[in-house]
């Protein structure tokens, strides 16, 4: 699998152990104020405010708080106006990197991204000079104790393009307006979900065998997701799973 879903589940595994609640909180509340507002407050035709509405439910954000964010954000409700601002650079050893931002000062949100590249030996690149290496795929995580077969008989069905054994998952990946009815059909198939979110997948990854610089990269990235505008952090390593999983931030 990419670079970028064993980054997902690295701070998957760091989330569970002790990221702070309300700063996740905050970063999905904005997600979907912005879906909201871009997108309408009628999730039966906003499919990325469907999306955003059930990642902050899977996460437990109180269903009050996320209803007054689709309110701020169609309008019935006063609030900061946020827009979506993406960065492009690399990282130690020619690594692409695409940040993905909610901010109300695009300024001071552009300043700090490039301040956080520099201080950890990456460098910010050019608009468009990266994102062609990335492409927007929806991604379903499932537990690992869940039959192969039967996870690809029901999500096949209903538009995944494949299924990845994530060690100790198992990761669906589909189109992004598929990612509801996959959704959908798992669970009404009795099969629980543990997250689901879009990503930006790299199409081609760049191999890391020096352990330093594989942990110089994670630096990195471990440094911009902390930010509290950055939504995503997509990237086109391939590292070594051991080198993943004792990475320590």
């Amino acid at each position: 699998m990419s670079g970028h879903s064993k980054w997902a589940t690295t701070k998957y595994r760091k989330g569970a152990q002790d990221k702070a609640r309300a700063k996740v909180f905050a970063k999905l509340i904005r997600q979907v104020e912005v879906a909201a507002r871009e997108g309408g407050s009628d999730m039966t035709a906003n499919a990325t405010l469907r999306t955003m509405y059930q990642k902050a439910r899977d996460a437990s954000v109180p269903l009050d708080t996320i209803e007054r964010a689709i309110k701020r954000g169609s309008g019935e409700l006063e609030g900061v106006r946020y827009e979506a601002v993406n960065y492009e650079g690399y990282a130690p050893g020619g690594v692409a990197v695409i940040v993905e931002t909610l901010t109300d000062n695009r300024n001071r949100t552009g300043s700090e991204i490039r301040n956080l590249f520099a201080r950890n030996g990456g460098s910010i690149a050019e608009p468009g000079s990266v994102s062609w290496q990335f492409e927007r795929k929806g991604v379903v995580s499932l537990p690992r104790d869940l039959d192969e077969d039967s996870i690809m008989e029901v999500a096949i069905e209903a538009g995944a393009e494949n299924l990845a054994d994530e060690g100790d998952r198992w990761s669906l990946t589909c189109a992004p307006g598929d990612m509801s009815a996959v959704r959908g059909a798992l669970e009404g198939a009795q099969m629980s979900i543990l997250s689901a979110d879009l990503i930006l997948e790299p199409t081609s990854s760049v191999e890391v065998e020096d352990d330093d610089v594989a942990k110089k990269i994670l630096r990195l990235l471990d440094a911009i997701d902390d930010h509290d505008d950055v939504q995503g952090v997509h990237a086109n390593y391939d590292i070594r799973d051991e080198v993943l999983a004792g990475f320590e931030g």
